[in-house]
Order: C-alpha cells, then sequence, then structure tokens
C-alpha cells in the first residue's frame, strides 16, 4: 500500500538519471553475478533494467531480489542511474538502469508453460489455454497496439474528409446476404428471432436516404460459415457510405485512408494505387484478386493451337474455352514426381489434367504431347510462351472459368514452391468493372456476381435484356498482395433500372 507507479518502464528515459522512480511490471528475466542481481523488468511499453546491490540493500531485500522468478508482478522503488555495464543498443532503455532501495513483491508466479517472447513456436490448444500469458507476447501487444492505432487514425481521417460515426443495431431483421445468420432467440416474442447483422447493409441504406450523405462505422459483422485463413464468425470492417458520388471519389478517399493506415507500420503505398479491370486481371493472372508481386502471368494460345493435332486442345476450343499457358522461369528441370503433383493440384481446381513441356538445356523439348504436334506447331507454341531453354511451360485446356481457376491457383503455388513471394513487398491493387451477372450452371440463369443493387455500367444498359453477360458493373475490390481486403460498388439509385435487374 501507499506505492504509486510513476512512469511505464519505456517512460523512463535518461532525461531522469538522478532522479527517483517507482515502476511496476513483470520480471522477464533475473541474473545474479554474486554481489549484484540485474532483472528486466517487462511492462506493455517494452523492457527495463532493475539492479540490487548487495552492499546497498538489507539482506532481507537482498533476499527479495534473489527470489524473483519469471513472470513475478513487482513494484521497484529506485533512482535511474547510466548503465554501468555494456550498453543495449536494441533496447529503448538501454543506456540507464534502476538502481533499486525497495521491492515489493505483488504476486508470485508459477514456471509458466512456454517462454513469454516472440519467437517461440507453441501450439495453438496450449496459447489458448493460457491465453493470458499468450497476450503478454509483446508481438500479440503490438498486434494490439497497432490496431489501436488504426482505428484512432480512421476516426480521425474519416471525420476531417466529412463522415459522419454512426452506430448500428446489432438485433436485427434477418436480410439475404452472402452467409447464414446467427440468430438470437426473442424473449418478449416466443417463436420469433432476431438475425446479427452479416454487414449494415440495409441500415446504411436507410442513413443515406434519410440524408446522412457520408456515413462510416467501425462495424462488428458475423457470418455463420466455415472458417477461413483471413475470416472468423466474428470480425470488424471499416464500413462507409458516400452519396452523390462516382467511383473515382469512392476509390480516391479510401487508397488515401490505405496510405495513412499503412504509414503507421512504415509501409510506403506510393498513390494513385494502380487500376485494373476484371477482364484484364483474369487474362493476365487468372483471378480477380491478384498477386502482383511476381511475374508468371498466363497465356493465352489458342489461336496457336486451334488448328494443331492434340484432341485435349482443340476439343476445349470447339466447346467453346481456351487453351492458356504460364512458363515457369527455369523449372525446365523439375522431377516427374513434382510434375505429377502439380497435376494433382490443378485437378483439385477443376482441370480434367495439365499438359506440360519441358525445354531442355539443349533446347530439345520432353512434353507430355509433342507426340501429338509437329515440330513446327510446338516451335511456334514455345515462341508464343517465350520459352527459353530450362522453363517449365504448363498448359489448361478447358472452359474459360477452368482455366483460370487452374492456372490462377497454380500460378502461386509455383511462386510458393520458387520463393517467389516478398513478405516485405505490399503490391496494392484496385480491380474495376466485375461483370454485373454470372450464369449459374445449376439455376440455367444469370445472377448477380456481387449483389442485385450494383450499378451497371452506364454503357451497358443497354445490353441488361439483350446480352447480360456482358455488362460490367460500377463494382471495385481493393486487393492486396493477392488477397482482397475490401471492395463495394456504386448503389442502384433509379426504380426502372433496379426493377429491370430483379
Amino acid at each position: 500500500s501507499g506505492l504509486a507507479r510513476s512512469h511505464r518502464c519505456t517512460e523512463v528515459s535518461n532525461k531522469l538519471i538522478g532522479t527517483e522512480v517507482t515502476v511496476m511490471g513483470w520480471v522477464q528475466k533475473r541474473r545474479n553475478l554474486g554481489s549484484l542481481i540485474f532483472v528486466d523488468l517487462r511492462d506493455r511499453s517494452g523492457i527495463l533494467q532493475l539492479v540490487f546491490d548487495q552492499e546497498v540493500l538489507s539482506e532481507e531485500d537482498y533476499n527479495k531480489a534473489n527470489s524473483l522468478r519469471s513472470e513475478y508482478v513487482v513494484a521497484a522503488v529506485g533512482t535511474v542511474e547510466k548503465r554501468s555495464a555494456a550498453i543495449n543498443e536494441n533496447l529503448k532503455t538501454g543506456d540507464i538502469e534502476i538502481k533499486v532501495h525497495t521491492l515489493r513483491i505483488l504476486s508470485e508466479s508459477e514456471t509458466p508453460p512456454f517462454p513469454i517472447d516472440e519467437n517461440q513456436t507453441v501450439k495453438d490448444e496450449l496459447r489458448l489455454k493460457y491465453r493470458y500469458l499468450d497476450l503478454r507476447r509483446p508481438n500479440l501487444q503490438r498486434n494490439l497496439r497497432i490496431r489501436n492505432d488504426v482505428t484512432r487514425m480512421v476516426r480521425n481521417f474519416l471525420g476531417d474528409e466529412g463522415f459522419l460515426e454512426i452506430e448500428t443495431p446489432i438485433l436485427g431483421k434477418s436480410t439475404p446476404e452472402g452467409a447464414r445468420d446467427y440468430l438470437v432467440p426473442s424473449r418478449v416474442h416466443p417463436g420469433s428471432f432476431y438475425a446479427l447483422p452479416q454487414s449494415p447493409q440495409v441500415l446504411k441504406q436507410l442513413l443515406m436516404c434519410s440524408g446522412y450523405d457520408r456515413y462510416f462505422q467501425i462495424a462488428k459483422c458475423f457470418r455463420d460459415e466455415d472458417l477461413r485463413a483471413d475470416r472468423q464468425p466474428e470480425f470488424t470492417q471499416i464500413d462507409m457510405e458516400l452519396s452523390f458520388v462516382d467511383v473515382d471519389d469512392v476509390l480516391d478517399v479510401n487508397e488515401r485512408l490505405l496510405q495513412k493506415m499503412f504509414a503507421l507500420i512504415d509501409v510506403d503505398v506510393p498513390l494513385p494505387i494502380p487500376r485494373m479491370t476484371w477482364q484484364e486481371a483474369m487474362d493476365r493472372f487468372g483471378s480477380d484478386k491478384p498477386d502482383t508481386r511476381f511475374g508468371m502471368e498466363l497465356n493465352d494460345v489458342t489461336e496457336v493451337v486451334k488448328n494443331c493435332g492434340f484432341g485435349v486442345f482443340t476439343g476445349a476450343i470447339e466447346n467453346g474455352g481456351s487453351v492458356r499457358g504460364i512458363n515457369a522461369k527455369g523449372q525446365g528441370a523439375m522431377p516427374r514426381k513434382k510434375i505429377d503433383k502439380l497435376v494433382d493440384f490443378a485437378k483439385d481446381f477443376g482441370a480434367k489434367g495439365l499438359a506440360y513441356l519441358c525445354i531442355n538445356e539443349d533446347g530439345s523439348y520432353k512434353s507430355s504431347f509433342a507426340k501429338f504436334m509437329t515440330e513446327e506447331e510446338l516451335k511456334n507454341l514455345v515462341e508464343a510462351m517465350a520459352g527459353e531453354p530450362g522453363d517449365l511451360l504448363l498448359f489448361a485446356a478447358d472452359k474459360n472459368k477452368v482455366v483460370w481457376d487452374v492456372l490462377g491457383n497454380l500460378r502461386l503455388e509455383l511462386a510458393k514452391q520458387m520463393d517467389l513471394l516478398d513478405k516485405n513487398e505490399f503490391k496494392f491493387l484496385w480491380v474495376t468493372e466485375f461483370p454485373l451477372l454470372e450464369f449459374n450452371e445449376e439455376l440455367g440463369r444469370f445472377q448477380a456476381m456481387h449483389h442485385p443493387f450494383t450499378m451497371p455500367m452506364e454503357e451497358d444498359i443497354p445490353y441488361l435484356e439483350s446480352d447480360p453477360g456482358r455488362v460490367r458493373a460500377q463494382a471495385y475490390d481493393i486487393v492486396l498482395n493477392g488477397t482482397e481486403i475490401g471492395g463495394g460498388s456504386i448503389r442502384i439509385h433509379q426504380n426502372d433500372i433496379q426493377e429491370k435487374m430483379f
């Protein structure tokens, strides 16, 4: 009692040399050097060194210091001094220490089941069982601190841009969206249920209709769907809606927001962020969320092989499909076993198989389909793929959707195997002009690709009746290193177009 903390660990600096401070926190480690005991004290700000000198302290206090173990919680009062031993450049407080004259043990600890530092690999089950210990680790504390910095910055930035932060209800009526709802039984109306929001969809439309022309919230969303690496049953998104704007206005405010956000982790986002249409993304990368940190782009070789003798290629083309390939540079010596694994991988994405052609160092070919094609046809194909000795060419032949899916995923798989993904590189991309509708084979009809409230591009409105497949939407996604991190669209505000969509 009577002790009050004066500073967090890293708030103590060399400006305080000679003054008395009171610090409190967890024991990271203790070192006994005979007449001196050194203790690394840790709190959420970082680490500070405490020194206990046998010549200055009473025997009782020195023994108390000697009894300290990892994760004990202590309070220490002492004088800030310049470090007597070596300076630690890696620590914020690496040039000072506290010469302690009063020590109080606030809580003792058993030996923790894993060390409290960020470089330990610990089984998830153990981490979650001892979540309170896991959350002491510097990397997790840093994650929560970054998240805090981001939400503060977002509120300030969007406030300055004229957005109002408005909270919308969590208990509401079920509206059809992308996943199953979580339901909450109503006590007042037995047999009736509230649904937790998958996003504040209807409520933000309501706000726009009511004249709140720029709204945002840091919204909790609930979706009862299978777990993915980047999605939990409940997650948080920055949700916004703007009135009287076009696509450029929306992209502009969001890319400036992203630039400010990533500056918080010292990542520079050059503006404007590049844009690519959906069609170009599919043709070049086989994906509507392309990872542009590396090349290995898709090549459409349909025209080159349409008259060749290989039935797999010509059959796919006759069925309205295409033949496309990727060039894995320098992988021509890949063993057959590894190629077979890639074929199995391709089958997971709907391919019936995968055709390959290895270009040997002497310029000869080793291929699964060479016997069906003439020398001339093979040469033209290799040229079209910019193939050089030592390269491995992989081809898929099927309906466009399957070919894109297969090669888009194969491209990523090869990039992992070839170590082409730089974790320190941040490549942003806007993907725009998504198709408004996609054909559902099972239902035998077109359906909205995003949702039925997306505005078609003005010049495509005439095709809504005559050729719905070619209508592009005013929809856009923001992609980072091959992951979609956000998306939206301009809404339909005209009754006749909305009725046509329905």
